[in-house]
């Protein structure tokens, strides 16, 4: 009897973890909002904003490093290249939203 409450236990924590840890993920995703220098404009962290920095990490073959903890530098060149690529994010977005509406 106790193996079988055990192994329930355990099963069940397992099932739920992903969705803890996905919730804690969209919670540090969307309270962020980080300042360009370059430009003298802010962008908010979304789930765009983090899915547009990890093309940008590929697109550079770096491995990925939490936006917060890059150098300010680094942080520049992200929001340069960013800017260079909005038409296509707003493109991408439309698209979505088009497929969404169908």
């Amino acid at each position: 009897m106790t193996r079988h409450l055990l192994g329930s236990l355990l099963l069940s924590a397992a099932l739920l973890a992903p969705a803890v840890v996905r919730a804690e993920d969209e919670t540090h995703i969307t309270n962020k909002r980080y300042y360009d220098r370059d430009r003298k404009d802010y962008h908010q962290w979304n789930r765009d904003e983090d899915q547009a920095y990890r093309q940008y990490l590929q697109e550079n073959h770096r491995q990925y490093r939490d936006f917060n903890r890059l150098s300010r530098n680094e942080q520049s060149e992200y929001w340069t290249w960013r800017h260079q690529h909005e038409d296509a994010d707003r493109r991408d977005r439309d698209d979505n939203q088009r497929h969404d509406h169908q």
